[in-house]
């Protein structure tokens, strides 16, 4: 009999309730004896609620036999406690009703109470969805409160059988609101327990530390004690006495006490059996900052996945390998667990990076800003934790007001943007990507909320800003300046960044004549001349501000040898303190240490070298201050769907290309006729759907011909789609004034083709099963005459490999 294919997909990292680690996987074949001494560790109480009454002792062989599964129509799923398994799922197809199974919980003993019956639910309804799997049935003690518990708290919609000694379950697993609200929560509270010994440790042991200044594992020992770590400091070093003053243990067996977090800073060959090491001794939380993992190719990528896979296993938190270490300023913690040489000043933005030899330079270049740091993490490889879930736990740090991300891969795009479309309203965050074109990542940032700068140097000249002054009420700008060349260069640069510079009104250019001199030009910008004071600087700066129709101000200096730069700054600052609503930004150009200049206690005056980083700034964050302003949108409960139709077509259907009529009858399904009938007056449009690997369902959506072909005009969102998001899709492509009037004086049916979007939207969210669809050409007919798809296609995914979850 051919065995059938492992789904690795189902394989993922998870946290109980209590903040613990443990690793989801399904069921092997080689885990029959895995089984065997998991039912025969179940007390009499446990196998009592697992058989519905009598205490049955299954025989040996019965066991065995469940760890041979076809992933399929049969499909189990084990949580891991180091070895051994903490919990079981399981579920069987009923071959009368393919769309319903029988489902099974058993935890260990001494793991019940812990929230491993909450996360497996959670694993096998996407699992069993993914199957076309729609209701799970159960049948639980009426005493069995726990498991009673867990399936009530779900979220999911739940019928029960009437009262008696066996309680009958029916759990419809389709994401209902509710129930992805509730996993939401579970997840925060169990994500935010699990950082706590990463991120606040009682205690940090070192293994690798060195008596020599120069090596990592001394500079580590080193920066922990002069940061201020309130908590016990262990180098772990069988030949040394004592390093950096501390006395120094052979071993972790031989610490007073099991540390919260151990750094280990030994040669990759060595890693794997000292993080068993930290296992065995009870460490929470592991940074490995060794390098010789996946960037040496695929062995070095399967170690330090197995290394993840253990960490997780075994209840610890795994950072790196390859990173420097964690960073958290905050006055519970002091915590500078890395080598870097140089220390964050203690701040208000915090800071997650994928690349260790980046973020050296990175907290040097910091420093040198006098940009002040809450936290920072090097990630590193990110096997185990990810940028989302350290997002959780800024999220609630009342010491973090920005938070910066220089991310190269997503672990989990969709709950990243969960997770960030969540905190962005509150908390700007900024993103530096290295894929510049990649219109999936542009996408994904954008419905979240997410800064996303083109560079290193624009990620800090926008953190700058919002560290220190607000986002803008709006885009209008004023320039104030004293030369007329950098305030052209500045008008250029603000309209660029999606800023304008308006004439001031009558009001506003009369009180500057009275205060300034006769030569002044009092336009936008205001060019208070070469001769200008710090007292002109101070004048003109109050009378912008105070104008309502100007949001934020630009101040341009360039030293002339007869002034002095800090008068200048002091002006600024003081004007700058009466209008805290309103974002101030400087450029002193030609002017060394002027940073210092316009710091005054917690007021800080963000400056720049050059006037457009300050303009591309301001830009950043008036995008976002809109963002934040526009109504979040919601996902809408469209009339007409008829999802159990749906998925009744797609379940006796092979995987590959649907014929032509069963693709019209899907798309009836959902509310869209498949009809051809001649183009509209304006141009045809194309709306299409890819699987990608690492987003899921992408939507695309342009117009076809020329525009989409020659100019690249197409827009992509992540699923699922909001009606803000079907809006900003098709008012965002370059040519939308040919379909909203405003050019040709016709436009079309735009209420009619968002609806749509959010038709497919919903169509490929409810069947996970379609790999990639296009409708092509839709017709855009004038305004109430709707939209006509004149063609479509719909590709299907191989199921037995489990789709999409």
């Amino acid at each position: 009999m051919t065995t059938p294919p492992y789904p690795e997909d189902l394989e993922r990292p998870g946290l109980v309730r209590t903040g613990r680690s443990t690793f989801v996987r399904p069921v092997r074949p080689e885990d029959a004896d895995r089984l065997v001494a998991f039912v025969g560790g179940l007390s009499r109480a446990t196998l009592a609620y697992r058989s519905l009454g009598p205490v049955v002792r299954a025989r040996d062989d019965v066991i065995r036999r469940g760890a041979h599964v076809d992933y399929l129509n049969e499909l189990a799923l084990v949580a891991l406690a180091g070895d051994e398994i903490a919990g079981l799922v399981r579920y069987v197809r009923d071959p009368e009703e393919p769309e319903h199974a029988e489902v099974t919980f058993t935890i260990r003993d001494d793991h019940q109470s812990e929230g491993f019956g909450r996360l497996l639910l959670e694993d096998i309804a996407a699992a069993a969805r993914a199957r076309g799997i729609r209701v799970l049935e159960a049948d639980v003690l009426a005493d069995n409160t726990r498991m009673i518990n867990v399936f009530l708290g779900s979220g999911y919609r739940i019928e029960s059988g009437p009262p008696g000694q066996i309680i009958h379950f029916e759990i419809a697993i389709d994401p209902q609101a509710q129930a992805v609200a509730r996993a939401e929560r579970r997840e925060h509270t169990a994500v935010r327990r699990s950082l706590r010994p990463l991120l606040e440790p009682r205690s940090v042991a070192v293994i690798g530390a060195n008596r020599d200044p120069l090596t990592i594992g001394h500079e580590i020992v080193a920066n922990l004690l002069r940061g201020g770590f309130g908590g016990s400091v262990f180098p772990v070093n069988p030949r040394a006495e004592r390093i950096a003053g501390v006395r120094a243990y052979a071993n972790l067996r031989d610490l007073p006490e099991p540390p919260d977090l151990a750094l280990v800073a030994v040669r990759a060959a060595a890693v794997p059996e000292v993080v068993r090491e930290c296992a065995d001794a009870g460490v929470k939380a592991v940074v490995v900052v060794s390098t010789g993992f996946g960037e040496t190719g695929a062995e070095g990528r399967a170690t330090e996945l197995e290394l993840a896979r253990f960490a997780r296993a075994s209840g610890m938190r795994l950072v790196g390998p390859n990173c420097m270490g964690v960073v958290n300023t905050t006055h519970a913690a002091r915590l500078a667990a890395t080598f870097s040489p140089a220390l964050p000043t203690p701040g208000r933005v915090a800071m997650s990076s994928q690349s260790g030899p980046l973020g050296l330079a990175v907290l040097d270049f910091a420093r040198r800003l006098r940009l002040g740091f809450s936290g920072f993490v090097s990630v590193g490889h990110a096997v185990d934790v990810s940028t989302d879930e350290l997002l959780q736990w800024w999220e609630e740090d009342p010491g973090t007001s920005v938070i910066l991300l220089h991310v190269e891969t997503f672990g989990d795009p969709r709950r990243f943007a969960r997770v960030a479309r969540r905190i962005a309203p509150r908390k700007p965050i900024v993103a530096v990507h290295p894929g510049h074109t990649d219109s999936a990542v542009s996408s994904l940032f954008a419905q979240s909320g997410v800064i996303r700068t083109r560079s290193l140097q624009e990620l800090f000249d926008v953190a700058l800003l919002l560290a220190h002054q607000p986002p803008p009420p709006g885009n209008r700008i004023a320039v104030i300046t004293n030369a007329g060349g950098p305030a052209a260069l500045t008008v250029g640069a603000c309209a660029a960044s999606g800023l304008c510079v308006p004439a001031l009104g009558e009001r506003t250019r009369q009180t500057l004549r009275a205060a300034l001199a006769p030569r002044a030009e009092v336009a936008n910008p205001v060019d208070l001349t070469p001769m200008a004071t710090a007292a002109h600087y101070r004048r003109a700066l109050d009378t912008v501000l105070a104008d309502d129709d100007i949001d934020a101000v630009v101040v341009l200096f360039m030293p002339p040898l007869a002034d002095k730069p800090d008068e200048v700054a002091s002006a600024i600052l003081d004007a700058a303190a009466g209008r805290p609503d309103k974002p101030v930004v400087a450029s002193f150009l030609g002017g060394a240490g002027v940073a210092d200049l316009l710091h005054r206690g917690d007021l800080v005056v963000p400056t720049y070298t050059f006037p457009e980083a300050a303009a591309v700034s301001l830009g950043q964050a008036a995008a976002y201050q809109a963002w934040r302003s526009t109504p979040a949108g919601v996902v809408p409960d469209l009339a007409g769907v008829d999802a159990e139709r749906a998925r009744a077509l797609i379940a006796g259907h092979a995987p590959g290309p649907v014929l032509a009529a069963v693709a019209a009858e899907l798309l009836d399904a959902y509310g869209i006729a498949v009809r051809d009938t001649e183009p509209g007056r304006g141009p045809d449009a194309f709306l299409s759907v890819r699987a990608d690997p690492v987003f899921g369902p992408v939507v695309a959506f342009g117009l076809t011909g020329d525009y989409a072909d020659l100019m690249a005009d197409v827009v992509h969102r992540v699923t699922p789609l909001s009606d803000r998001d079907a809006r900003e899709m098709v008012r965002s492509l370059r040519a939308a004034p040919l379909l909203d009037g405003r050019v040709g004086g016709r436009g079309v049916d735009l209420a009619a083709l968002e609806e749509t979007v959010l038709r497919i939207s919903a169509m490929v969210e409810d069947l996970p099963e379609i790999e990639a669809l296009e409708l092509r050409p839709v017709r855009l007919l004038p305004p109430g005459n709707g939209v006509a798809v004149a063609h479509a296609t719909i590709r299907l995914a191989d199921n037995t490999k489990g789709g999409r979850s």
